[in-house]
């Protein structure tokens, strides 16, 4: 594709002087269509069957001999079968199938003579068309040939394969859609620019093999996660993006100002809070699947805005949120098919429930060989890292060593459970040990997909770890930002719980196979160019 979307004159439309520039040659047929009565953009189009529901239909597709009887086609997909020999072989008749009507993308053109053949693409797949003179008379043979590649058309004709044994629809009748002014991608080449792919998402949908299934399986993970939260009777609800106080997560928060209240505004870096607020109202299972913003670094792990879920179960723990992680998960792969062993980043990963579980104690022994309760031996490892150690909280050097050396060894799907509770101010202690938090991660091929606790909902206690930040620790870093509104909730008691946070854009990305979070976000954040 033409590495300048614009192009011809920087208005959008070519110079129609440059005879070189096939966006000329496009406009002149368009002008062409237009000569012959016809709108080049097309109209309403009713009774329309999917490409994919043809494709359902192959059954329909008989051979009736001269003498009437009906016959089952035979199977020609495989390479044993000869669908004109088998013909033969039957004697004289003709096919007959249904009549459909299809409309789509025009992916292919092979004209010849007083024969065109098509391929043409809707949402669902791709499909054949047979384009003859006779068989759709002098005014929609004149039309076809004005076609181009990328064009948006309509023919209605009999369902049928062709000698070869390809499904096709023998067109009777053409109706012309849309005319598409660019050129389309280079045929082999496709659009390849992984910067042009996300920027003009547009392309990338209609000309790349496999960008349209990537995002009906993440519509289909979506949709299965809903239906597995309202089969367990969670409730969904949608909370303000606009946050007095940035609270719920650790993360920068996007700034903005009301005019009219004259007020600063962040946009939401969590979904927690106002959740919880929900729960002392008496809203004992409920979820949010909502976007949040992070003013933070761009990576492909990480988009500036991103979509979440969050749930909240009254009187559950967070074995409860395991539990319920390993049904939201295997209930999405049922959902896009595949099965539970599945690839991503070049290695294979089992999600047969139910998932591995460790402790952060033991995954952080493993993978350092040290006590993790012991300050003065993880002071002198970190060092070692060349961590910088100078007025920082022990358990603050403790994560950064986690971060460091355990979690991108982390293969999974594994829990890492029972983390320091210094470090998660929003979640309830352990009973026999308070230096713990109930809390898990989950992680896949080293990346953070959820994170869950036993929610702290003690509004004393809550109140105090909002006042404390740990030493050393970035404010932008720390949960410790005070919401009075939310303690005074908490005093009008929210019930035990349990608390699960997934990030669905890397979900889709694993579960679909996608190297880059941009690969499954429609329209992700990019720096604008000169054409936008």
């Amino acid at each position: 594709m033409n590495q300048n979307p614009d192009g011809g004159n920087g208005n959008g439309t070519p110079d129609d002087g440059d005879t070189t520039d096939p966006r000329v040659a496009r406009r002149e047929k368009l002008r062409q269509i237009e000569a012959l009565g016809i709108d080049p953009y097309g109209s309403r189009f009713d009774d329309r069957t999917l490409i994919g529901d043809c494709r359902k239909r192959i059954s329909e597709v008989k051979f009736q001999t001269k003498d009437g009887r009906l016959l089952e086609l035979p199977d020609v997909e495989s390479e044993d079968v000869d669908y004109r020999q088998w013909k033969s072989d039957n004697g004289p008749g003709e096919e007959i199938g249904p009549t459909v009507r299809v409309a789509g993308r025009i992916m292919l053109a092979r004209p010849t003579g007083k024969l065109i053949f098509l391929n043409i693409k809707d949402w669902t797949g791709s499909i054949q068309i047979f384009i003859g003179k006779k068989q759709v008379g002098e005014d929609d043979f004149t039309l076809a040939k004005l076609f181009d590649l990328g064009d948006l058309i309509a023919a209605e004709g009999r369902l049928g394969r062709t000698n070869t044994g390809e499904l096709t629809v023998f067109a009777e009748k053409l109706t012309f859609q849309t005319k598409m002014l660019e050129p389309p991608p280079e045929k082999h080449a496709g659009l390849t620019n992984v910067d042009l792919k996300q920027r003009m998402r547009y392309a990338d949908l209609a000309f790349n093999d496999g960008t349209m299934e990537t995002f009906l399986d993440r519509t289909r993970i979506v949709k299965s996660i809903r239906a597995t939260l309202d089969a367990d009777g969670f409730c969904e609800v949608e909370g303000p993006t606009l946050h007095t106080v940035a609270g719920g997560a650790a993360a920068r928060p996007f700034e903005t100002h009301h005019n009219a209240l004259d007020m600063g505004l962040t946009l939401r870096i969590a979904l927690e809070l106002h959740l919880k607020r929900l729960m002392v109202g008496g809203m004992e299972r409920v979820y949010e699947l909502g976007r949040v913003y992070r003013n933070e670094g761009l990576s492909p792990r990480h988009n500036p805005e991103f979509t979440m879920l969050e749930v909240y179960q009254a009187y559950g723990d967070y074995v409860s949120m395991m539990d319920l992680t390993e049904r939201v998960i295997c209930n999405a792969i049922e959902a896009i098919g595949g099965g539970y062993q599945r690839e991503y980043a070049g290695k294979a990963f089992d999600f047969t429930p139910p998932f591995k579980r460790a402790t952060y104690a033991e995954l952080f022994k493993q993978a350092t060989g040290i006590d993790e309760t012991d300050d003065k031996a993880v002071i002198v490892y970190a060092k070692k890292l060349g961590l910088d150690t100078e007025h920082k909280h022990p358990d603050v050097i403790r994560n950064e060593i986690f971060e460091e050396k355990v979690e991108d060894t982390l293969e999974g799907p594994i829990f890492v459970i029972d983390y320091p509770a210094s470090i998660c101010p929003l979640t309830k202690r352990k009973r026999d040990n308070p230096e713990i938090a109930e809390r898990f991660e989950l992680f896949i091929s080293g990346m953070e997909l959820a994170n869950a606790y036993t929610e702290l909902n003690d509004p004393d206690l809550q109140q105090q770890l909002f006042e404390t930040q740990l030493e050393g620790q970035d404010d932008e870093e720390s949960m410790a930002k005070m919401d009075h509104d939310f303690i005074r909730a908490l005093r009008h008691a929210m019930p035990p719980a349990g608390g699960l946070g997934i990030g669905i854009d890397r979900l889709v990305m694993i579960l679909t196979g996608q190297k880059s979070i941009r690969d499954v976000i429609l329209f992700p954040v990019l720096r604008p160019t000169e054409n936008g």
